[in-house]
């Protein structure tokens, strides 16, 4: 079999998978929906016979339905802003919070739940924090001597430590019985809080993201040369570069600010995607996007049906994605090269 049948083969896959699990998805938790309940709330008409309540909606089309959707833009976001940093740094421990917008972020939400604000305004803040974060990156990396992008991923670093920092202050400044226990929870990272108006403000900060760094894969292949090297080739390194880190940002900023922090998927996902495909990021960026968003829907799903109690996200990205991890590095052996 050929490359390209073998990659359509893949792609079908994956786009089945996520409708599949996601079907099943909808069904699962506490209120369980059967397959055919789900299936005629979905598609009003098609099934006469199914026995539908005004609560099936709801908990379909209002509550789970969008945390799946959350769920499926988050993983497919982090994935592709992990891969696409690890070809920009050339570093294969590069995460979407290389740059700090994570910590950033996070600072933006943590202030947002100490002062009481509400929920959009809490994702709002956060996701203002986040921009600026990276923007602080940017203006303290920028220098006229010196590696660009050592100095970015040294400014990232700093700024990171020092929005760390800031997050811990308000946590040892908010009151420990009501304030506390719910900045910790939002940190661990969950997608309770998932609506369609949070959805409305994140969603077009994340496909944008996705967009720009789809479009871009075939450039972040050359961006791993030197930058004389890249520029003697006719490729604009700093704007590909700056659209690419924007793409990132906008992604990170937006999934932080809906569901906190997600440890793992940004570092995981894009390394199984090149064990498979190879080291192309034409074939790593979307293979990462489908990987990502199945991954991600899959954790979600056993965070919220596992225990009567729902589970932080990244304590199960970590549980799960860690092991994971080491069983295919072992069973490949490292990542293929073509």
């Amino acid at each position: 079999m050929n490359r390209q049948k073998r990659n359509l083969l893949w792609t079908a896959g994956i786009l089945l998978a996520m409708v599949l699990l996601s079907l099943a998805a909808l069904g699962m938790g506490r209120f369980s929906v059967t397959p055919r309940q789900v299936l005629a709330v979905l598609l009003p008409g098609a099934f006469p016979q199914a026995d539908i309540t005004d609560n099936m909606r709801k908990v379909v089309l209002d509550i789970r339905l969008p945390r799946i959707l959350l769920a499926l833009l988050a993983g497919a976001g982090l994935s592709a802003a992990g891969a696409a940093f690890q070809a920009l740094f050339s570093n294969p421990l590069a995460t979407p919070d290389t740059l700090g917008v994570a910590t950033g972020a996070s600072f933006g939400a943590v202030v947002g739940i100490l002062f009481g604000f509400s929920a959009m305004a809490v994702q709002a803040s956060a996701l203002a924090a986040g921009l600026l974060a990276v923007a602080l990156v940017y203006l303290v990396g920028h220098t006229r001597t010196g590696s660009p992008m050592i100095m970015m991923v040294l400014a990232g670093m700093v700024i990171s430590a020092l929005f760390s920092a800031l997050v811990s202050l308000v946590k040892y400044t908010a009151d420990p019985q009501d304030v506390l226990p719910a900045i910790t929870f939002w940190l661990m990272g969950n997608m309770q809080s998932a609506t369609w108006s949070n959805l409305t403000l994140g969603l077009p900060f994340i496909l944008g993201g996705m967009v720009l760094i789809f479009l871009f894969r075939w450039k972040l292949d050359a961006m791993t040369l030197p930058e004389e090297e890249a520029a003697a080739l006719g490729i604009p390194v700093r704007r590909i570069r700056a659209l690419v880190v924007l793409g990132a940002t906008m992604i990170t900023a937006s999934v932080v600010s809906m569901c906190g922090l997600i440890g793992w998927v940004g570092l995981l996902i894009p390394h199984i995607s090149r064990m498979i495909f190879g080291s192309s990021n034409k074939r790593v960026v979307p293979a990462s996007i489908g990987f990502g968003a199945i991954f991600m829907l899959i954790i979600d799903t056993l965070a919220r049906c596992v225990s009567t109690s729902e589970i932080p996200v990244s304590i199960l990205t970590a549980v799960i994605g860690a092991p994971f991890f080491i069983l295919l590095l072992r069973k490949t052996g490292g990542i293929r090269a073509e």
